[in-house]
């Protein structure tokens, strides 16, 4: 096979239609039993008009910004978009290694694999949720959410809760539960505020700075938290409530019902939710040994398109889609353009070599 593509979300599905655009022979490898990527595990209140943004994938206008649930109007969208395109996806496949033969690389999935040329990693990041550890966390007699789990507004109806994170997240969340809840802000570094317009001149700007470090072989951060913060119309109510006014710093462990500070102060809390970010899911690509001596995956520069930004330093076969300056849905459909293309033409230059 020419190639494999680990993922069907923005990434994953953007990489298989511009592959099939340049005849490329691949199969995609979705973990989900169904369509929609990381967009069909999200929360129920998290409508199309709260998303950050979803960008169009190629050829088709992403859902519109209303009131409907995200969580089914991006996988129905996702679902219709592999229809309409046939895209090879098969699922439910769990890849748990990729390893080298030779000139190929192996996709391993339980007792099944793949050999392929090249590899198009789309995985993203929603299922490697960053939890932090804490003294005292196993004590806590409360419930505890992180972002990939948290169970809806109406679920915290009325109770007591620390919302932990200094990221767009953590804003999100207490705008939709300072309303209807007691909540206690905490963050580990102070809040960014983004006080300037936020143009395509700025996001250039941050854009490049992650690409510096994946190029430099850095681990990632989030396009988005290097934005900085702003309030959107939905967390004016809360901003008025005084929600955002006064951030705690970190707290020193959590005790049974809350969490203590070195002072000796302590918060009462019901739940404890862990705005706290994600991971890179790239642990199947370990066998491959693609990570630099500063813990991230070097990727070779594109001159002009940070956002293209996809193959792995180490090993040109390999190309990330979704990772470091093209972790958004915009970036992702950019690199995914990008890894076809070489791809392509890898596949074309070794025919040309064996023939």
């Amino acid at each position: 096979m020419d190639a494999v593509v680990i993922g069907a979300g923005q990434g994953g599905l953007a990489a298989s239609y511009f592959l099939r655009q340049r005849g490329v022979d691949h199969v995609v490898l979705d973990a989900n039993p169904v369509p929609g990527g990381a967009w069909q595990h999200r929360w129920d209140s998290l409508t199309m008009r709260d998303v950050h943004g979803v960008a169009d994938l190629p050829g088709s206008p992403a859902p519109e910004r209303t009131g409907e649930r995200a969580n089914v109007a991006v996988p129905a969208y996702f679902a219709a978009y592999e229809q309409q395109h046939d895209l090879p996806v098969e699922r439910p496949v769990d890849v748990d290694r990729v390893t080298s033969d030779g000139d190929l690389l192996v996709v391993h999935a339980g007792e099944r694999h793949w050999r392929t040329r090249a590899l198009v990693n789309a995985t993203g990041t929603w299922t490697r949720p960053n939890w932090p550890s804490y003294p005292g966390v196993e004590d806590f007699a409360g419930e505890q959410f992180h972002t990939a789990t948290y169970p809806g507004r109406e679920h915290l109806r009325g109770k007591r809760v620390i919302v932990v994170g200094a990221g767009a997240s953590a804003v999100q969340f207490i705008g939709e539960l300072a309303p209807i809840a007691d909540v206690v802000w905490v963050t580990r570094r102070p809040p960014q505020w983004r006080t300037d317009d936020f143009g395509p001149e700025t996001g250039l700007q941050v854009v490049t700075e992650v690409e510096k470090r994946i190029v430099a072989g850095l681990p990632p951060i989030s396009v988005v938290g290097a934005t900085g913060l702003m309030l959107r119309e939905q967390e004016h109510e809360a901003d008025a409530l005084g929600a955002y006014d006064h951030p705690r710093p970190i707290f020193e462990r959590i005790v049974a019902h809350g969490a203590e500070w070195a002072d000796g102060t302590v918060e009462q809390a019901d739940v404890i939710l862990w705005a706290t970010g994600f991971r890179s899911a790239v642990d199947h690509l370990e066998p491959l040994g693609l990570r630099g001596p500063h813990g991230g995956i070097p990727l070779d520069r594109v001159p002009r398109n940070v956002q293209a930004a996809n193959t792995a330093s180490r090993d040109p076969r390999v190309h990330l889609v979704g990772y470091g300056p093209s972790a958004s849905t915009i970036g992702a459909s950019r690199a995914a353009r990008r890894a076809a293309m070489e791809v392509a033409q890898q596949v074309a230059t070794e025919r040309e070599s064996a023939s």
